[in-house]
């Protein structure tokens, strides 16, 4: 057994390693779930300049994912319609209608120049073997800028899930500048459905936030919704007003639809009702209005990390700088391999070097007699001599390049290659401006790519009025109780107890001293002879004194017991007297006088005795009452209001 159970334990976390790492949580390097990841690797080993079709894309990359197609389709066009780093063509859904998109055979897709510039440099990309050890994918892209940040993710792993919302483009790229000269910055989402958003409880990245449709109110008899809230689609938003309208919550006349590139939703109001009044009651029980939880969780350094907005940005400048610096190194390296190779071509033509190995007749030989003939010239050449390698070649270059050797263009590019190996040190010296430098650059191909649709900001940022849902709904449902048949509700023949919202919450003390609280019924059984029956307000009933008079089960005599009703589970029964107890009378006035009627007996004088309710103490809901009298009460008169004392 405890092999087993080891074997279970090790199974399980080897499985929610995996979930976490590999399959639904972004990591902070570049932003990116591992099936995203292996979609833009799959697309830049297939970019030739012209779009591909998505079936050949998904087909392509199920080389390097091993969930199978139906796990990289979807993920394609969400990316995609992220609308950064893939190029479309064709119907790829609409995230306002939440229309899903056409079937892979029939759109295209291709990597866009941006990806470009902030993945793409196999150099100095660490590659892995995929799941079936055939093929290399990229472990993690080097990501120029957070991309976690921009796109935003969401996804549920074994024990803990990510939350993160997207944030403006041009925003996060001027942050990281702000980072980078040692300024303040802050930064809120920005959804691509527009909307407003209330960030009074966005904690840097996690807590949470309000989203609202932008509502068009300026037709008294009509509210035009023209921005979605983040998270929702037109159909969804159109059935919770169809519902809440349903469920009295709302009077409307109709709804219509008549989106295109462009919400719009146009909800016609009932006669009588005006738009201010219903703005509202679209934002309290529709989904024009939502409260989303933020959780920004990343995999840093292999780890699952919560981090923050600020942290973040502070992580990618660095990786940013870091980036920059190993494609300069990279980069100059190069050129200084090219120039000593452009350098020893050029002795080698000019000085006609070739020449000393025609009477050679070993390999050795020849090999010998080019290094030799270098031996005038290795102060030119510099410190990295004339190696093995260079004179292979040198010996591959071909006689017709060589008779068609252009001094002045070989020197030439060997002075481009100077001025350029001069501007990269200048670039690592001042690394900084380089990287401020490279940003501006990204801003201004983003203002300039009208296609990416994400320069100026499309969510507005401000404070919500808090809506308290008892004012903006109205209390015209009419609560009914028929004492004879027990029945109570708002479908039910009886007499009207009190008019009430669809939200209210009823109080009902049954005639066995029960009571509950519940939802509006439309019709429930209560018991016949119920002695209350209200809405359940908190805060009205902390103010209201029950005084419950009871007699024993056993002896039968009077007892009274005062309380008030502050807290209860709905749909609980609770006793206010003890069980098999009588209730004779329950009052809610703080002051009166009643008089408890006593089953005659022999020997017994005194038949009736009057009492004042207030000369009792409010006790706990849970403590028994006080005893009146030691003689067996018959009934009790609670006597009149206008005898209250």
């Amino acid at each position: 057994m405890a092999y087993i159970k080891n074997l279970f334990d090790r199974n399980f976390l080897e499985y929610a390693s995996y979930v976490i790492k590999d399959r639904a949580i972004p990591d902070l390097e570049d932003g990116l779930k591992p099936v995203q990841r292996r979609i833009l690797h799959t697309l830049f080993e297939m970019d030739d300049g012209k779009f591909h079709k998505v079936a050949n894309v998904v087909g392509s990359c199920m080389k390097y994912h091993p969930h199978g197609d139906q796990s990289i389709g979807p993920a394609l066009v969400v990316l995609a319609n992220k609308n950064f780093f893939i190029d479309r063509q064709g119907n790829f859904g609409n995230i306002n209608t939440g229309d899903g998109a056409a079937a892979p055979r029939y759109i295209e897709c291709r990597a866009t120049p941006l990806s470009k510039d902030i993945f793409y440099h196999p150099k100095l990309t660490d590659m892995a073997d995929s799941y079936d050890g055939r093929n290399k994918e990229p472990v993690l892209f080097p990501a120029k800028i957070p991309v976690v940040l921009i796109m935003g993710a969401e996804g549920i792993a074994v024990g803990m899930s990510t939350k993160i919302l997207p944030h403006n483009v041009l925003e996060v790229l001027e942050a990281e500048i702000a980072c980078l000269s040692g300024k303040k910055f802050t930064l809120y989402p920005d959804f691509p459905t527009g909307g407003l958003v209330d960030v009074s409880e966005y904690q840097d990245g996690n807590g949470k936030v309000l989203v609202r449709a932008k509502l068009d109110t300026s037709d008294p008899k009509r509210i035009l919704i023209t921005e979605l809230p983040f998270g929702s689609t037109t159909e969804s938003l159109i059935n919770s007003v169809e519902a809440a309208a349903k469920a009295g919550r709302l009077k409307i006349q109709g709804i219509s639809d008549f989106t295109t590139d462009k919400v719009e939703i146009e909800v016609k109001l009932a006669r009588g009702v005006y738009a201010q009044e219903t703005e509202d009651a679209l934002f309290a029980f529709t989904e024009c209005e939502q409260s989303i939880s933020v959780n920004l969780l990343v995999i840093k350094d292999g780890l699952p990390e919560v981090m923050t907005v600020t942290d973040v940005i502070k992580h990618h400048t660095k990786q940013l700088v870091k980036i920059l610096t190993k494609e300069l190194e990279l980069e100059k390296r190069e050129l200084l391999d090219k120039l000593h190779l452009r350098t020893l071509e050029r002795i080698f033509i000019e000085e006609r070097i070739y020449k000393g190995i025609e009477k050679m007749k070993t390999a050795k030989g020849v090999e010998d007699a080019v290094i030799s003939g270098f031996k005038p010239f290795l102060k030119e050449i510099g410190p990295r001599g004339v190696s093995h390698d260079d004179v292979e070649h040198l010996l591959r270059i071909p006689i017709r390049r060589i008779s068609l050797y252009d001094i002045n263009k070989a020197h030439e590019e060997m002075q481009q290659i100077q001025a350029r190996i001069k501007e990269i040190n200048n670039h690592l010296k001042n690394i900084i401006a380089y990287s401020i430098s490279f940003l501006d650059g990204i801003i201004t191909k983003i203002k300039a790519n009208e296609e990416l649709g994400r320069g100026a900001r499309k969510t507005k940022v401000g404070a919500f009025d808090k809506i308290n849902v008892k004012e903006v709904v109205r209390s015209d449902v009419e609560l009914k109780y028929d004492a004879k048949t027990g029945y109570l509700g708002t479908n039910v023949t009886g007499a009207k107890i009190a008019e009430v919202s669809p939200f209210d919450r009823i109080l009902t003390i049954r005639k066995n001293g029960m009571y509950t609280v519940a939802d509006l019924p439309e019709k429930v059984f209560v018991g016949a002879d119920a002695w209350w029956i209200g809405v359940a307000d908190k805060e009205e009933l902390a103010k209201t004194v029950f005084t419950i008079i009871y007699k024993d089960k056993e002896t039968g005599c009077p007892f009274i017991k005062r309380c008030v009703i502050e807290g209860w589970i709905m749909n609980k029964d609770y006793f206010l007297v003890p069980d098999g107890a009588a209730v004779l009378h329950i009052d809610t006035r703080p002051k009166f006088t009643f008089s408890v009627k006593y089953v005659p007996k022999p020997r017994l004088k005194v038949l009736s005795e009057d009492f004042k309710a207030q000369d009792y103490n409010v006790r706990g809901l849970k403590a028994g009452g006080v005893r009146l009298a030691n003689k067996e009460a018959a009934k009790v008169d609670p006597g009149r209001k206008k005898n209250d004392e």
